[in-house]
């Protein structure tokens, strides 16, 4: 059984090419139980290694093709006619992966997410299309997409579309993209049209002419994500590689270009309860273990203490699931999804993440009091940096602002 069953409960390329598609993938329709038995035989594997790993720091490639080999990202795209997961399968299996290594889980989490902004930015057919393709060709997806115009984008934006008639467009610039990198099959990004001033999210095939990737440094942790940076210089993005259009501001977004942000955010929450739940069983384990030659009873303090962090990862599941269930019916309404839907959804959300950040932290810091056991550190390091870019004191005073004044898109900052 694996850390997140013991420590919180159970968990429950061009579409011209579609004909030479790789059709040999695993089922992606096996269903919700054996995908989540797949998930869980995955997280022992990468439980076993997952110090020496994280040491090491090297791109994941060779976590990249264990996920492959087990089908995730076959599965883990919207679902469809035979392929695809439901909204609530997919992060379960993003949390169970993130028990054991969040590095990974993270790389899993923004594939699932980037893989629904097809649906939620473009055409319903080429959103499809595309979801089809990536299961059948086991395609993982990475980039970066900016989902609201960010301080760069008043004067100078770090990614330019000059368009080329009717035969697409050429793409400048340089993005961070946190994860995956160096193994991806998909880079997804937004970029500023340069003549129409649009900005329009495509795809872009990441060993292609003009596309140069630069390795992230040493991070303090997740340092098996893949993090780094992308540049394009003059890459030829043809129309089939339009995904579709961002809206230049949230108010003018229909509701299910508006749920993106959401679909990122929650799905990294998941990776955070990951965390918390791979932590606290870890540190349990090794109690556990220190202690066999001790009174049954346990020592009053630790057991307390223990049950305060249990308490916390218990609290910060019940969160994480609310807006799980909120973002997968919204989800489902598909473009018949009600225009206050998403901002609803985005507070359920930033409420999802306030917590789980908080357990993260409190978890991950007491644990190294309280169990002394190697390699129980990259939780805490692992907890910071997925963390660290998202102010707890903006997301509350949007929640605030939503639970006072009504409906309204802007519940959360700009995120990473």
């Amino acid at each position: 059984m694996t850390p997140a069953a013991t420590a919180a409960g159970p968990t429950a390329r061009d579409l011209a090419d579609d004909l030479t598609a790789d059709t040999t993938a695993t089922d992606t329709a096996a269903g919700p139980a054996a995908l989540l038995r797949t998930a869980r035989d995955l997280a022992d594997d990468l439980a076993a290694d997952a110090i020496p790993r994280d040491r090491a720091g090297r791109p994941p490639a060779d976590e990249a093709a264990r996920l492959r080999e087990a089908g995730l990202p076959s599965a883990l795209v919207p679902p469809g006619a035979g392929y695809g997961t439901d909204w609530r399968t997919g992060c379960a299996v993003v949390r169970e992966v993130a028990t054991a290594d969040s590095s990974v889980g993270e790389l899993l989490a923004r594939h699932y997410a980037l893989a629904w902004s097809t649906r939620l930015y473009g055409p319903p057919d080429r959103a499809d299309a595309l979801a089809r393709d990536s299961a059948r060709r086991r395609w993982l997806w990475a980039g970066a997409l900016r989902y609201a115009a960010g301080p760069e984008e008043g004067g100078r934006p770090d990614l330019t579309l000059i368009p080329l008639g009717g035969t697409g467009h050429v793409l400048n610039g340089r993005r961070a993209v946190p994860a995956a990198l160096a193994v991806a099959d998909q880079l997804v990004v937004d970029a500023v049209c340069a003549v129409t001033g649009d900005v329009l999210v495509v795809r872009v095939a990441p060993g292609g002419r003009g596309v140069a990737v630069e390795a992230g440094g040493d991070r303090l942790g997740q340092r098996a994500a893949g993090a780094g940076a992308v540049v394009f210089d003059r890459v030829t993005v043809p129309p089939a590689r339009l995904v579709g259009r961002r809206p230049p501001d949230e108010e003018s977004a229909p509701p299910t270009a508006a749920l993106a942000p959401s679909v990122l955010r929650l799905a990294l929450c998941h990776v955070g309860l990951g965390i918390v739940e791979g932590a606290l069983a870890e540190a349990r384990d090794a109690v556990r273990t220190a202690r066999r030659a001790g009174p049954p009873d346990g020592d009053p303090d630790l057991l307390l203490a223990y049950g305060e962090l249990a308490s916390a990862a218990h609290t910060a599941a019940a969160v994480v699931e609310r807006a799980t269930d909120a973002t997968a019916d919204a989800l489902d309404a598909g473009p018949g999804l009600d225009a206050d839907a998403p901002a609803d959804v985005a507070a359920l959300v930033a409420t999802a993440e306030t917590v789980t950040a908080r357990a993260a932290l409190q978890v991950t810091t007491r644990v190294l009091e309280l169990a002394d056991a190697p390699g129980l550190d990259r939780f805490w390091r692992n907890a910071r940096v997925l963390t660290a870019h998202r102010s707890p004191t903006h997301r509350l005073r949007s929640i605030g602002d939503h639970y006072l004044n009504g409906t309204h898109r802007h519940v959360t900052a700009p995120c990473r």
